[in-house]
């Protein structure tokens, strides 16, 4: 009997080597698949913050710009001032895109009137909007109305220098097309019937104001009748 113990207790002790290597490897085990799923974490979210990263940059991947343009390009003649015949040139140098679809990440109205020399001045149809090729600007006018339209893919600032641009309508504090200002003329911007100063082209686009733009002789001006407010249609 003495001679069967050592072997009994060497099978023990195998047994027991292989127990706890099984459960070393077990941990192995736990550790790498926990640390692959951190890495893969790790992966996720710096994936999230490169989107991110991107789309706090100066140009959307919509093509929005997140910084709009405060300044007016385009024509330097008198009025009256047709939609241009070649949208997508105007489009982009106001530096907006030409979309497939209307955008819906946001979307509102504000409306324009423009007076010169005592006489309205038609904002016209279609200003950013190229029907045969069948792609719209996030901003744009549908009708003759006055009303421009903001319906963007992504949440973004848009401003009245970028509409004029879109009309190839030049425009600054000191003029308005080929409309000049000097001894006797003046262009005044209102919004909601209240004055501003400075370049009109950076007045921001915001939802249900009313933008006029009145040039003219102190005499011509007075009888504007400078609106504070615009009858909005239902669902407008």
């Amino acid at each position: 009997m003495s001679a069967q113990k050592p072997g009994a207790s060497g099978r023990r002790a195998r047994v027991a080597a292989l127990r706890a290597a099984e459960v070393r490897h077990a941990r192995a085990r736990r550790w790498l698949v926990g640390g692959l799923i951190g890495l893969l974490v790790l992966v996720v979210i710096g994936g999230i913050a490169v989107v991110i990263a991107t789309n706090q940059g100066s140009t959307a991947p919509s093509g929005v710009p997140a910084h709009p343009r405060t300044t007016a390009e385009g024509r330097t003649t008198p009025p009256p001032w047709d939609a241009p015949a070649d949208v997508a040139a105007a489009v982009k140098a106001a530096g907006l895109p030409m979309l497939g679809a209307e955008g819906t990440a946001l979307h509102l109205h504000t409306h324009l009137d423009v007076y010169a020399d005592g006489r309205a001045v038609t904002v016209p149809a279609l200003v950013g909007i190229d029907e045969s090729a069948q792609k719209i600007s996030p901003l744009h006018t549908h009708d003759t109305t006055g009303v421009v339209h903001v319906e963007s893919p992504v949440n973004a600032d848009f401003t009245l220098g970028q509409f004029l641009t879109e009309w190839q309508v030049s425009a600054s504090a000191d003029h308005l097309g080929g409309l000049r200002t000097d001894a006797t003329h003046t262009l005044t911007a209102y919004v909601n019937g209240k004055a501003v100063s400075g370049d009109p082209a950076a007045i921001p686009l915001n939802a249900h104001d009313e933008i006029a733009l009145v040039y003219g002789t102190a005499a011509e001006n007075a009888a504007v009748p400078v609106p504070s407010s615009y009858n909005w249609p239902a669902g407008l």
